[in-house]
C-alpha cells in the first residue's frame, strides 16, 4: 500500500471513530509523521548535529472543539479512552498512552497559552517502540490540534520545544530536541541538518536514485529509560571534566589530550559523540554531491561506534545491519534511534531496493528467529492540518 492510501485509511478510521465515540464530526484533521535519523545518534542532547528525516508513516487525529476545558481522547488502535480537564492535569497511570497528550497541554499552558477542550480520535501507522518516534509524533499532532482549535500563534521551533518540554518534564524522558524538531519542521524529499544548540536547520536533499529503507528488528526497545539517562550523565560528566559546556565543543584531538584523565567508560561515550558529529557534517557535504559511497561508509562507521563505544546496539540490531552489509546495492546501514532494539536505516540503490526488501527478512530471521518488518520510505512533510 502506498503512503497516500495509508494516510487516507487513517483519516477514514479517525473520522468514523470520532463520530462513534463522541457523536461529533471533525472540525480539523491533523497528521504528524514519524521520523528516521539517517546519522547523528545520541548527539542531540550534547548540543551536536543530527540529520533526521520525517517519514511517510503518521499519527492522525480527528479533532472537534468543546466549549469547556474537558479533553476526551479515544485511541482507535487500543480501543481505549481517557479524559482530563485542562484546569487539573495529572498523569494517568492506567492509560499511560494519554500522558503525551496531557503533557503537551500542560506545557502549552505553562507557556501561557489559553487552551479550550476538545474531543479527539487518533490512529497511527508509526510502529510503536521501534525507534521511529511514535511518541513525538503524538506530541506534535496534539500540539497542532490545540493550535488549530484554540487559535494559537505558534511557530515550528517553539512547537517542537514545547513538545520536548512535555516529554522531559511531564512524561519524564530526558530526550533531546531532534525528534520533535524534525516532526515539526520536516520537508518532503529532504533530510534536515539540525544544529541542536542554535536550533537552526538546513534542508539537505536526498539524492534521486537511492531509497531509504527501514528494517524493524521487532526486538522491543527495553530501554532505554535507565540506559539512556545513564549515557546522558556519562556525556555530561565528560564535558564537565574537559571544561566545556557540551561535547559538541570538542574535536578528536581535544579528546586525545584529555583521554588519560578520563574514566574508560566516559572516554568511550565521549569518543562516539565527538566522532559522530564529524560524520554528520561530512554526510551533509557528501549528499548534495551524490557521493553515496561516502555517505554509506559514514553510516557504517556510525553503527560500529554505537555498537562498540556507546554500547547501545544489541544482537538483533547487529544481525540486521550485518545482513544488510552483505546485500548488493547497499550503500550503508546502521542502527537508528536510542538503541537496544528497534530499527535500522539503510541507504539502498533504487535498482536494488525491491530485492533488498525481499531478501533481508529471511536472512535476519534465520539468525534471530524473529520476523522483521520492512518499510520502504520517502522523506515526508512535517506535522500539518490535512
Amino acid at each position: 500500500m502506498n503512503s497516500s492510501n495509508r494516510l487516507d485509511n487513517l483519516v477514514q478510521r479517525v473520522r468514523h471513530a470520532l463520530a462513534e465515540a463522541f457523536g461529533v464530526q471533525p472540525s480539523a484533521l491533523v497528521a504528524a509523521p514519524g521520523r528516521v535519523n539517517l546519522i547523528g545518534e545520541h548527539t542531540d542532547y550534547n548540543d551536536g548535529f543530527v540529520l533526521p528525516a520525517a517519514i511517510d508513516r503518521h499519527v492522525v487525529m480527528a479533532v472537534h472543539p468543546r466549549q469547556d476545558d474537558l479533553v476526551r481522547l479515544y485511541a482507535c488502535d487500543m480501543q481505549a479512552s481517557s479524559s482530563f480537564r485542562l484546569g487539573e492535569i495529572v498523569k494517568d497511570d492506567q492509560h499511560t498512552w494519554s500522558n503525551y497528550q496531557r503533557g503537551v497541554a500542560w506545557a502549552l499552558q505553562q507557556e501561557g497559552y489559553d487552551l479550550i477542550g476538545m474531543d479527539v480520535a487518533l490512529s497511527s501507522d508509526v510502529p510503536i517502540a521501534a525507534g521511529l518516534s511514535s511518541s513525538a509524533a503524538i506530541e506534535l499532532a496534539t500540539a497542532m490540534a490545540f493550535q488549530t482549535v484554540s487559535g494559537l500563534e505558534l511557530d515550528g521551533v517553539a512547537r517542537a520545544q514545547l513538545c520536548q518540554k512535555a516529554e522531559n518534564e511531564f512524561v519524564g524522558m530526558r530526550c533531546g530536541i531532534m525528534d520533535q524538531y524534525v516532526i515539526s519542521m520536516g520537508q518532503r524529499d529532504h533530510a534536515l541538518l539540525i544544529d541542536c544548540r542554535s536550533l537552526t536547520y538546513q534542508a539537505v536533499p536526498i539524492p534521486v536514485g537511492c531509497q531509504v529503507i527501514i528494517c524493524n528488528t521487532n526486538k522491543p526497545r527495553a530501554l532505554v529509560g535507565s540506559a539512556y539517562n545513564q549515557r546522558r550523565l556519562e556525556c555530561e560528566t565528560g564535558a564537565r571534566q574537559m571544561g566545556v559546556v557540551a561535547l559538541r565543543d570538542l574535536t578528536p584531538d581535544d579528546l586525545a589530550t584529555h583521554a588519560p584523565s578520563l574514566d574508560a567508560i566516559v572516554l568511550k561515550r565521549c569518543r562516539h559523540v565527538i566522532t559522530e558529529n564529524q560524520r554528520v557534517l561530512e554526510t551533509v557535504d557528501a549528499l548534495p554531491q551524490g557521493d553515496l559511497a561516502r555517505v554509506g561508509a559514514l553510516m557504517n562507521a556510525s553503527h560500529v561506534s554505537l555498537r562498540d563505544d556507546y554500547e547501545v546496539s544489541c544482537a538483533e540490531l547487529d544481525a540486521m545491519v550485518e545482513a544488510a552489509w552483505d546485500q548488493p546495492g547497499v550503500w550503508g546501514a546502521r542502527m537508528t534511534g536510542a538503541g537496544f532494539g528497534g530499527c535500522t536505516v539503510n541507504l539502498v540503490d533504487a535498482d536494488h531496493a525491491a530485492a533488498f526488501a525481499r531478501e533481508i527478512a529471511p536472512r535476519y530471521q534465520k539468525r534471530t528467529n524473529l520476523e522483521p518488518d520492512i518499510y520502504v520510505c520517502r522523506a515526508e512533510q512535517g506535522v500539518r492540518v490535512l
